[in-house]
């Protein structure tokens, strides 16, 4: 029997020599279990859809690494509800399920959370994008879903150019909802800021940039990674979107961008499988795992 079981996508179950990106999954792994080993604590690894796994012999599953989860949505949900009678989940259910689907921008927002700009469109829409873009008044756009990651189905575009975006917009708007944002143009020239926040509190940050020519920050698409110092407007509005939760979750990555008025507002608050970047962090994972174990503890 387990203590702690941390489960990932199968891709990254076994290495893939000279895969930086898989690398640092395996380290991050590494560093959260090796930090729960020196708690006393029983930890294996394994993936989310593992047909062999018996989720009764753990006393809690971690998700750590489940990135792909949107595109085995129906799976998932039906993995996380056998899972939710048989162990604890953490983060907890209602976390895992509200933060889902980028709605929760639109709760968040209702108490008093800055988020960029945003118009939900809901699936089965009948209107034009050019019809949301012009209700919008925005001279720059992003348009993704509410629920998916690494920039799927992400699209940048000006005013002018929605019509070039149609017949694409048309297809997936009766597939799914979407949310229609203004580009806030922050993102090229400082970036957008990750806060990590452990146990209720920000415990280190970075910096993601884009590659020259791209808006996407996400490594898959050339971003890059840095070291950052957050001032306390960015912890402040990290910890607030925290507090603003339906529950208390022990992990979570705050995104932040600077508004046109150079104000912080919340790109996403990712609660399910976040990358926390404990490699940049000594002892960071040592935090997850104290308030890991006091969830678990008898």
């Amino acid at each position: 029997m387990w203590d702690i079981v941390l489960l990932t996508d199968a891709r990254f179950l076994t290495p893939v020599p000279g895969n930086g990106y898989i690398d640092n999954v395996i380290l991050e792994d590494r560093l959260l279990a090796e930090a729960l080993e020196n708690l006393g604590l029983r930890v294996g690894r394994t993936s989310w859809d593992d047909p062999k796994m018996d989720w009764s012999l753990t006393k809690a599953v971690v998700f750590r690494a489940t990135w792909d989860y949107f595109d085995r949505f129906e799976e998932f949900m039906e993995r996380i509800a056998l899972m939710k009678e048989r162990t604890q989940l953490i983060n907890p259910h209602l976390i895992l399920e509200w933060t889902l689907d980028k709605h929760y921008l639109r709760d968040l927002h209702k108490q008093g959370i800055r988020i960029p700009p945003t118009l939900f469109i809901q699936a089965g829409d009948t209107k034009s994008l050019a019809e949301w873009v012009s209700a919008s008044g925005w001279k720059e756009c992003v348009l993704k879903p509410t629920m998916g990651a690494t920039a799927r189905h992400t699209f940048r575009f000006k005013a002018e150019e929605a019509a070039q975006l149609e017949d694409t917009f048309q297809t997936l708007i009766q597939q799914e909802a979407f949310m229609l944002q203004e580009f806030m143009e922050s993102v090229l020239t400082e970036g957008e800021i990750s806060l990590v926040v452990l146990g209720g509190k920000v415990t280190h940050a970075v910096l993601k940039r884009a590659k020259p020519g791209d808006f996407r920050v996400q490594d898959d698409f050339g971003g890059s990674v840095h070291h950052h110092i957050p001032n306390q407007a960015a912890i402040d509005i990290a910890e607030a979107a925290l507090r603003a939760c339906p529950a208390i979750g022990y992990y979570a990555r705050v995104d932040l961008l600077l508004d046109r008025k150079g104000r912080y507002c919340l790109s996403e608050l990712e609660m399910i499988e976040p990358e926390l970047f404990f490699r940049f962090k000594d002892e960071s994972a040592a935090v997850l795992a104290e308030a890991i174990r006091a969830a678990v503890a008898p």
